[in-house]
This record gives C-alpha cells, sequence and structure tokens, in this order.
C-alpha cells in the first residue's frame, strides 16, 4: 500500500513538473523555437494576451498614428474584438481560469511604452512591435493548429490562421513604408 502511494504521488509530481515545464517553455519561447504545440491552457491564455495588447496598442496608434496606422489600427481592433470574443465563447468550462483578465506585465510594458512614446516617435515603435507580435501569434496558432488536444479550438485556429497571416504581411508593409 504505502509502495503504491509513493508511486502515484510520483507520478503526481513528474506530471506536475512537465506541465511546469511546458508551461514555462511555452513562455520562455522554446516551444516556438522547436514548434511543439501549446498545451490547451497556454494557448487560451497567449491568444487572448495578444487579442487584449493587440486591442490596447491599436487604440494607441488611432491616436499618435499616421494614416497608415490608424487605418491598421482600426483593422486590428475589428478584427481582435471578433477573435477574442470567439476564443472565450469555445473555451471549456474547466479552463475559463485561463483567461486572463488583464494584461500580463511584459504586454502592459509594451502598451504604455507606446502610450508614453512622443507622435514624431511613434512609428519607429509600434511598426516593429506589430510585426513581432503577429509572427508570434502566426507561430502560436500554426503550432495548436498542427498539434493542439481541443479539436474545437484546433478547428479554430485553423480557421483564424489565415487573417493572423494577412495582419502579419500588413504589419510587415508599414514596417516597410517607414523605412
Amino acid at each position: 500500500m504505502k509502495k503504491t502511494f509513493v508511486t502515484l504521488t510520483l507520478g503526481a509530481v513528474l506530471l506536475s513538473t512537465a506541465a511546469f515545464a511546458q508551461s514555462a517553455a511555452e513562455k520562455t519561447g522554446v516551444n516556438s523555437t522547436l514548434g511543439i504545440a501549446p498545451k490547451t491552457e497556454d494557448f487560451i491564455k497567449e491568444a487572448a494576451l495578444s487579442d487584449m495588447t493587440e486591442i490596447d496598442a491599436s487604440k494607441i496608434a488611432e491616436e499618435k498614428g499616421n494614416a497608415d496606422e490608424k487605418k491598421f489600427a482600426r483593422q486590428m481592433i475589428t478584427d481582435h474584438t471578433m477573435t477574442s470574443s470567439e476564443l472565450k465563447s469555445m473555451v471549456p468550462a474547466e479552463m475559463k481560469s485561463a483567461l486572463p483578465t488583464a494584461l500580463d506585465d511584459s504586454s502592459q510594458k509594451k502598451v504604455d511604452k507606446l502610450r508614453d512614446t512622443k507622435p514624431d516617435d511613434f512609428a519607429a515603435l509600434f511598426d516593429p512591435m506589430q510585426v513581432s507580435a503577429h509572427k508570434d501569434a502566426v507561430s502560436l496558432f500554426e503550432r495548436y493548429a498542427k498539434g493542439g488536444d481541443n479539436p474545437k479550438l484546433k478547428d479554430w485556429a485553423s480557421k483564424t490562421l489565415p487573417a493572423l497571416q494577412h495582419h502579419l504581411e500588413m504589419a510587415q508593409a508599414l514596417d516597410k513604408n517607414r523605412k
């Protein structure tokens, strides 16, 4: 009996360690580099944070950006509000806690930096930030679409991917035109 308890306890520790390592790998970008699909909870959290950050950054761009950035920002607000709503409606009840209610520190610092930037310097910060953010989003959605374990979210990631790839192309054009 004691041996069974020890075996079960050890198994639980190993599983939780593996789950934590996978989450840490997603957070540090190791999964992205290796092309490994994120855990469903990580996908939900990262997709939601991406949407929230895009919306907040785009609201600032509507105020400080040039005409092209304002047009881009309006599209980002529309599209990311829609994907955020879609994601929330698909999250299984047992994973609702994975949905963030506010930006994490890293995302908040990016938004704060945009907010504090002078309009003349805005494009130099916003444009490459959009390229980077959309590269990350495309990677996240590609990896989950290929290897995610929730069929509904996996299908949604696959269907959402072309729009994110288009956003990336738009962001790259913004950044190229700035130079």
